[in-house]
């Protein structure tokens, strides 16, 4: 560990919004020149004109990270776009995006001297990196039954050099599998073939795969609601949201707005980029401002998201924030150990369209990550009930850790907390009324049968 960040020299002016660190003809800001460490992410910035080299600094030793390939992760292609300085010049910091959880960045004189001193690409290089990467920032191994060290000495012997990459792979691959955590996993390139180690995706995903198969599983779902549930008018959206009326015997009619992924609302832009984050949300806007608008008289709106698989926190918050008339505090992000990482993100109402009449909002074990923080936050207010199933149990943003043979470990470093201090990672939310919404007899007629069961419960009162 290089410098403990004191919280005291990182104190940001509060009225200083996030300044790009390379301006758009590439000139570089001087305030974010330098080398600059996070205790968090446990990674070495060296920012200069010539870009932003990226060092992993590890316990067992610091390399920079491997240049990308096919296999790369999203998060191993992108890079800090826009920064925030102390006072004192001494630390900062760094966002990808507008409005994302930003990380602290603390300086330091010059690039540690063993950094890039060692090779680190052998096989028992890359085990004893992975294994001392996954000790430093896994946030939840008592929460998920496992005891790490045991699990690392069991496997130790398994593990020479010259096992090649094969043998390697399945090694780490079976050190995650316990967890049961969909958010940590392993992808790279195997003897030239693409490859990606992740468990932890509940009972429901894996039964449809192993069954119908998940394309024709969505389609039917889709189909289903088009032609036997939604009055006619409803609308599919950029292939992820659904939006139209369910008209039960009363007349009074409901609302029904099913999101599929928090994002990819547009593919106007490079996912990623500032330009992407802005049309995604005024994407969003738009599509929020015409179904509450047809909603505005509803005697209540369902809001689905049993087949969420998550996505760009911004669309979260801004989810939440068209069904409350008051400001909360929507969710708290945490890092143990990095006190420096604590971010509270208070929800304020909508300036335009919403609606605060009765929510339901209803879920399953496929409903994972940014599905989870929309739910998390929803379940506090008033006029909301969760109905269907418990969630998946996933919900920090993946810390992408590249190895020094070039694949990527992702894992859960993050505590995630609802406005009362509750952290649902590896158990999930649980429902207020329990419903089995894909039911493995009938998984596509279960979603149609819960639907009906939430209109019956909005025409109980």
């Amino acid at each position: 560990m290089f410098l403990l960040i004191s919280l005291a020299v990182a104190l940001l002016s509060s009225a200083q919004s996030a300044q790009p660190i390379f301006a758009e003809d590439g000139a570089l800001d001087d305030r974010a020149e330098g080398v600059w460490y996070s205790l968090e992410k446990g990674w070495i910035l060296d920012i200069s004109e010539s870009g932003i080299t990226r060092w992993q600094d590890t316990p067992a030793g610091c390399y920079a990270s491997p240049a990308p390939d096919e296999s790369t992760p999203m998060m191993g292609q992108v890079e800090y776009r826009l920064f925030r300085p102390s006072r004192d010049g001494q630390s900062i910091r760094l966002n990808y995006l507008p409005g994302d959880a930003s990380a602290s960045f603390e300086r330091l004189d010059a690039l540690p001297p063993s950094c890039g001193s060692e090779e680190l690409t052998s096989e028992t290089a890359v085990f004893d990196v992975f294994a001392s990467v996954m000790r430093r920032h896994y946030s939840f191994f008592d929460a998920r039954g496992v005891d790490w060290d045991a699990q690392i000495a069991a496997a130790h012997p398994h593990v020479q050099d010259g096992m090649g990459e094969a043998a390697l792979w399945e090694v780490l691959a079976g050190l995650l599998d316990p967890l049961g955590d969909s958010h940590t996993k392993l992808i790279g390139m195997v003897d030239g073939e693409p490859r990606r180690a992740q468990a932890g995706l509940g009972t429901t995903l894996p039964m449809i795969r192993e069954s119908i198969g998940e394309g024709a599983w969505l389609n039917g779902l889709v189909d289903q609601l088009f032609n036997e549930v939604l009055d006619p008018g409803a609308e599919l959206i950029a292939d992820r949201v659904i939006v139209g009326e369910i008209t039960p015997e009363s007349g009074a009619p409901i609302g029904y707005i099913q999101i599929f992924t928090m994002g990819g609302f547009t593919t106007e832009h490079t996912p990623g980029s500032i330009e992407w984050s802005q049309a995604e949300l005024a994407a969003l806007s738009d599509i929020l401002d015409d179904a509450l608008t047809r909603f505005s008289g509803h005697q209540a709106i369902i809001l689905d998201l049993s087949n969420n698989r998550g996505g760009y926190d911004a669309v979260t918050r801004a989810i939440a924030a068209r069904f409350t008339d008051h400001a909360f505090l929507g969710y708290r992000v945490r890092v143990p150990g990095a006190p420096e990482a604590t971010e509270d993100y208070e929800i304020t109402p909508h300036d335009g369209v919403r609606y605060a009449g009765p929510v339901y909002v209803m879920t399953s074990d496929v409903t994972v990550s940014g599905g989870e923080i929309t739910t998390m936050m929803l379940r506090q207010l008033s006029n909301v009930i969760q109905i269907g199933g418990t969630t998946r149990g996933a919900f920090s943003t993946p810390l992408a850790k590249p190895l020094p043979n070039g694949w990527y470990l992702e894992l859960s470093n993050e505590v995630f907390e609802d406005g009362s201090g509750a952290v649902f990672e590896g158990r999930g939310i649980p429902p207020a009324i329990m419903v089995d919404i894909y039911p493995e007899a009938a998984p596509a007629a279960g979603h149609r049968a819960s639907i009906e069961h939430v209109v019956g419960l909005i025409e109980g009162g």
